[in-house]
C-alpha cells in the first residue's frame, strides 16, 4: 500500500488537532490530541480507499 504524507496541526477554532492527506481530496479529522486525530485520519484514509476502489475512481 502506499504511504501518504499526513499533515496534523492545532486548531485554536476548534480547540482540538486536525489531521489530513493533501493527496485525498474532501476529508479532514478531528481528535483531542495528536494521537487521536492520527488514528482517526488512518481510518479515514481506509475508508477512502476501499470506497474509490468500489466505485472505480483513481486513487493519487
Amino acid at each position: 500500500m502506499k504511504h501518504y504524507h499526513i499533515k496534523i496541526f492545532y486548531s485554536e477554532e476548534d480547540k482540538g488537532y486536525i489531521a489530513n492527506i493533501p493527496d485525498l481530496k474532501y476529508f479532514s479529522t478531528f481528535g483531542s490530541t495528536e494521537e487521536e486525530a492520527l488514528r482517526e485520519v488512518l481510518q479515514a484514509k481506509e475508508a477512502w480507499l476501499d470506497a474509490a476502489k468500489v466505485e472505480g475512481k483513481p486513487t493519487p
